[in-house]
């Protein structure tokens, strides 16, 4: 959609009705405004759920909870995924329940920083990875994310667009908040789109 195709309401950029607009007045829902609900869906869980704050670094742009996180309570972007795991665990030790976004390719960089800080001493933080299936390096990472975590003994949660929104991330806030267990969420940068 091209910009001079949106109307501005303030803050919000309204589209102008497209080609997937009914007679009848009804918008169908698209795949990626399917996906972009069910993020949203997806951000307000986590806030609701008093997580935060909010870390990222710059490739963890591509994470679909990157930009309604940051029109909502904020991320703070940090250069180094595994500087970002030290600074969420330094908010962890002062009681708040911190999140740090980051893709799959990041997981690799922030392997020491888990394995000698976060999994030993059980600091609490969440680690929202989207996993990618675009590229084949995306797909092949996709394949050892979850032995990886597994192997280095994290809680880990595959967000299933299927099921409640609201039952993960309360299964997450028990994890990290409850048994003080570092968990990671899995969550597809392709989700299928918003369930039924």
């Amino acid at each position: 959609m091209r910009f001079a195709d949106r109307v501005s309401e303030g803050n919000r950029v309204q589209p102008t009705p497209g080609p997937d607009f009914k007679r009848t007045g009804e918008r169908k829902m698209t795949p990626l405004a399917q996906k972009a609900d069910l993020v949203d869906e997806l951000s307000r869980a986590l806030v609701s759920a008093e997580f935060g704050p909010f870390y990222a670094t710059p490739g963890a742009v591509v994470s679909p909870l990157y930009a309604p996180l940051s029109a909502g309570p904020g991320v703070f972007t940090v250069a180094r995924e595994d500087n970002a795991i030290g600074i969420a665990a330094g908010a962890a030790l002062t009681g708040h329940s911190p999140v740090v976004l980051m893709p799959n390719h990041g997981l690799g960089p922030s392997l020491g920083a888990i394995a000698s800080l976060i999994v030993p001493y059980r600091v609490p933080i969440l680690l929202a990875v989207s996993v990618g299936a675009d590229a084949e390096e995306a797909r092949l990472l996709s394949r050892i994310t979850r032995p990886m975590l597994d192997g280095l003994g994290l809680e880990t949660i595959e967000f299933d667009p299927a099921r409640s929104v609201v039952e993960q991330v309360n299964r997450a806030r028990d994890a990290v908040r409850d048994l003080r267990v570092p968990t990671a969420l899995l969550i597809p940068s392709a989700a299928p789109g918003r369930r039924a």
